[in-house]
């Protein structure tokens, strides 16, 4: 009995030591190579380091009570940023977590993305897992999966964006044609004194003969006489042709007597079928299609006289209303207006002298100007014409180069409120909006700015911040510019990029860094050198930039790159 008591108690005792092991059952810290990490090392993709991690919680591992969240964690310079959290159950848990299998394990899988920040330049990937089993907290250590970042695409920079410049329409000659009518009697060719009288025509003969007297301007005049398509050919070609030799017999003497000495080129149309065919398209007919029908099927004026003469009800109103005003000579000043040399312009600029410049003249002349000059132009062609915006956004664009990007806005925001539509506004915001890094703004923002002069730039650097290496290399186009180098090497079109780092017309710190840049990834160790040695000397920070940058892991151990970077 003794023995049989003891049998149970033992057996008891092992029941309980099996359930309790299987409640309390520990969960191990992982290994980093039970993960797998894309990219490894972590890449900078336009404003974005995206990255995922793959994994396999191995048999055995997962109790059935557990629930696990696994998040993956950015550790750089002290601090941390945690991204994706996706969360795992044992089997008997009532959730809504992933199960994972004890007996056979399972797949894990998180998608993070972190928004970069200088500071992640040196970074480290981990998986955090905060566990518990029936409640209870488990700990367990962050797991590294990934070192390093491979940050090259924040060299892309707003501030070597070229700023759109609103132009100018200034014209170094300007055409004119100022015209005025003589009109005739039916069949007849004799200058009315009514006519002559005309507050049209005088006003006309004033502007031929101050256009005559002005230096800057260059005159001819034209005579151009015409017949209404009635009466028959030939007897409109005599007069037609009588109208003009009155006409230019009549301006000859005016111009004597107003010692005006210019070009007279004098024609006639016997038969004006043009003039008639424009004033009928226009006119209020009620059966003009007609007539306008009876013009594109006869070609032949006597056809045409005759078939339109047939339309009777019709060719009363033509000749009440159409016919009359195709009796004339038109005279026509053509006036060449003379604008103001470069020179001109520039003793202005220099002498201070521009008040009495035109809007146009201003815009032009900050062209020809230096910047301290360009800034008092822009100036006072915004006080003078405060209602056009282009005079504001070429000072936001000086503020702008000049990297005053908080008055850059305030002048660019200033211009689009006074011509919402200016593509040169919108483009120039954008540029702001990716400067804060608002790239769903500025792409809104730059979809308004098409026409714009410098948009490629600026649609070049969009792309790059939402990661388009391709799209932003092909916006770039032939630019020469740090920033199409950079799309160019990122989408792996390095000789292109090579290209455009010989081409460019000055190089600074950041053009030697994207050279070592593609020295790096050509495998080209004394490129590296080279181009660290001049990057580095003109600005110290690209040393710790590359000491922290994984394209430049592999040649730290080269003794001149070591020591460069101490």
């Amino acid at each position: 009995m003794n023995n049989k008591r003891v049998l149970i108690s033992l057996m008891f005792f092992a029941l309980l030591l099996v359930v309790a092991t299987s409640c309390s059952k520990k969960l191990n810290p992982l290994s980093s190579d039970a993960f797998t990490v894309n990219p490894s090392p972590l890449e900078l993709v336009g404003t974005k380091i995206p990255v995922t991690v793959t994994g396999r919680i191995p048999a055995n591992w997962f109790n059935k009570n557990a629930v696990v969240e696994v998040s993956t964690v950015l550790k750089y310079n002290g601090t941390e940023t945690v991204g994706t959290t996706q969360i795992y159950q044992g089997e008997n848990v009532a959730g809504n977590g992933i199960v994972i299998s004890q007996k056979n394990g399972g797949n894990i899988s998180l998608k993070s993305e972190f928004n970069y920040i200088p500071e992640m330049d040196k970074s480290e990937l981990y998986l955090r897992f905060n566990a518990s089993i029936k409640g209870k907290a488990i700990a367990l250590p962050d797991v590294k999966v990934a070192d390093g970042l491979s940050s090259a695409a924040a060299l892309a920079s707003v501030y070597t964006t070229t700023p759109a410049l609103a132009p100018d329409k200034f014209q170094r000659i300007i055409e004119e044609a100022h015209d005025a009518d003589i009109m005739f009697l039916i069949q007849q060719a004799q200058l009315r004194s009514s006519e002559l009288n005309s507050t049209n025509l005088n006003a006309w003969k004033d502007l031929v003969s101050e256009a005559n007297k002005n230096d800057r301007k260059n005159l001819n005049v034209e005579v151009l006489a015409y017949a209404s398509p009635d009466g028959g050919l030939e007897l409109n070609e005599k007069l037609a042709e009588q109208r003009e030799r009155n006409t230019s017999a009549y301006l000859e003497k005016e111009f004597l007597k107003k010692d005006i000495d210019t070009e007279v080129n004098a024609k006639y149309t016997a038969q004006d079928w043009d003039g008639f065919q424009k004033l009928v398209a226009a006119s209020s007919l009620q059966d003009k299609d007609l007539v306008l029908r009876v013009l594109s099927m006869y070609t032949d004026p006597v056809e045409r006289e005759r078939e339109i003469k047939n339309i009777s009800v019709i060719y009363k109103d033509l000749a009440e209303t159409i016919l009359p005003k195709l009796r004339r000579s038109r005279l026509v000043a053509n006036v060449e207006i003379i604008g103001k040399t470069d020179e001109e312009l520039l003793k202005a600029v220099n002498s201070n002298n521009l008040n009495d410049l035109s809007l146009e003249e201003l815009l032009y002349a900050a062209n020809l100007a230096s910047d301290s000059q360009k800034a008092q132009i822009y100036t006072l062609a915004s006080t003078k014409f405060p209602n056009d915006y282009r005079a504001v956004n070429n000072l936001g664009s000086l503020s702008f180069k000049s990297g005053d990007l908080s008055k850059a806005k305030t002048y660019f925001e200033k211009a689009k409120q006074l011509n919402g539509q200016a593509a040169e506004a919108n483009m120039n915001l954008g540029l702001i909006a990716l400067a804060d890094g608002d790239v769903s703004k500025a792409e809104q923002l730059l979809g308004n700015a098409s026409s714009a002069n410098t948009i490629n730039e600026a649609l070049g650097l969009l792309f790059m911040k939402k990661g388009d290496y391709a799209a932003a290399a092909a916006a770039y186009g032939e630019a020469k510019t740090n920033n199409a180098a950079l799309a160019q090497l990122l989408s792996k079109n390095y000789n292109k990029s090579q290209q455009t780092l010989n081409a460019l017309p000055s190089k600074d710190a950041t053009s030697h860094y994207i050279s070592a840049l593609l020295a790096a990834r050509t495998n080209n160790t004394s490129g590296v050198v080279s181009a660290l040695k001049q990057a580095t000397t003109l600005d110290s920070n690209f040393a710790k930039k590359a000491l922290n940058d994984t394209d430049f892991s592999k040649f730290l151990n080269n003794s001149d790159i070591k020591n460069m970077l101490k």
